[in-house]
Formats: structure tokens, C-alpha cells, sequence
């Protein structure tokens, strides 16, 4: 059996609930319920249970000496230049959130996965975007681009598994979580 994973900070609510309050305004898109909003460290795939069990043990040591941190979500954006297929929220520059996403790359090669081949955008993917005109686009990333979230503390994140459903949003389950206790 294989699992399809990835390591990702949860939302706490009030946070979560900003950002569903945001989600209108683009007609094809397919708004993220709200057990679905995260930021993303690492995807890591499809893994086998052997190596899902290394990549915990991997992450665990290179996440040691890390400790909690504030976050703070800010302003907006879309993948996919003139043919945008995901609007997200992005985060304030921030050292910690990168190491961290540093700590489960290391944790990833460690198992031999493949390098992660984009740079670290760190963000919470608020909708996957079908057929969306790209002004509709363009004006919810300016409406948006001076938004700012309440700052949060983090002091864990947790490794999920995904299982994609056709026809209804992924279903994500929380399999290891790992405070930073410093």
C-alpha cells in the first residue's frame, strides 16, 4: 500500500475563517472548504509505507532545534501566468517558515526522494480555477494584494496523507505531527 503525502502547517480557525470570507468573485472557481486550507511545506507523492515511516523518522531529526514561530498570511496571487488554474494567499517573508520548508526538503532527500524542482513559494491554495477568465483573475489578486491575516503562532505542523476524489474536494488526514519545541 502507498500513501500520497505531504508536510504542511495547519490554519487555525480564525485564520481559516479570513480566508473563506475572501472566496468569491471568480466565476470557475472551486472554492477550498475549509478542512482543506494549509500551508504547504513539502508535497513528497506517492510513498510506500516503508519509506512513509523513514520520511517520519527523517523529518522528526531534521526538524530537532527548530522552534515555534509567528506567521502572518498577506496578499494574493494565481498560478499559471495567462492561463491561471489556482488562486492563493500567500505569507510574509519569513525565516523560520523557510528553514522549516528547508528541514523537510533535507528530511525528503534523506529517503532519496527527488529534489523538489520549484522554489519555496510559500502560500494557502484557496481554489483550483476552471475555465476562470484571467481579468476576473487579475481583479481578485489586486482587490486582495494589500490583504493581511491576523498573525498566527505555529508550533507544530503535521504530515498529511491525500486521497483525490474525482468529483468532491481531497480528503486529507493528519498522520504525524511534530511540535517545534526549539
Amino acid at each position: 500500500m502507498s500513501l500520497r503525502l505531504f508536510a504542511a502547517i495547519a490554519l487555525p480557525d480564525h485564520v481559516a475563517e479570513c480566508l473563506l470570507t475572501l472566496m468569491k468573485g471568480v466565476p470557475g472557481a472551486k472554492w477550498r472548504p475549509r478542512e482543506n486550507l494549509h500551508l504547504t511545506l513539502r508535497f513528497f507523492g506517492e510513498l510506500t509505507e516503508p519509506v512513509a515511516e523513514d520520511l517520519d523518522s527523517a523529518i522528526e531529526e531534521a526538524v530537532r532545534g527548530h522552534g515555534p514561530f509567528e506567521l502572518q498570511l498577506k496578499s494574493a496571487g494565481s498560478f499559471g501566468g495567462a492561463d491561471p488554474h489556482a488562486l492563493w494567499i500567500g505569507a510574509a517573508e519569513n525565516e523560520e517558515l523557510k528553514n522549516l520548508a528547508a528541514a523537510c526538503e533535507k528530511a525528503a532527500r534523506r529517503v532519496k526522494l527527488k529534489p523538489e524542482p520549484h522554489k519555496f513559494t510559500p502560500h494557502v491554495t484557496i481554489a483550483y480555477l476552471s475555465g476562470a477568465s484571467l481579468d476576473r483573475v487579475q481583479a481578485f489578486e489586486s482587490r486582495l494584494g494589500l490583504f493581511e491575516a491576523p498573525p498566527f503562532d505555529v508550533s507544530s505542523f503535521g504530515l498529511y496523507s491525500s486521497v483525490t476524489r474525482k468529483s468532491a474536494p481531497s480528503l486529507y488526514r493528519l498522520e504525524a505531527e511534530y511540535p517545534l519545541l526549539g
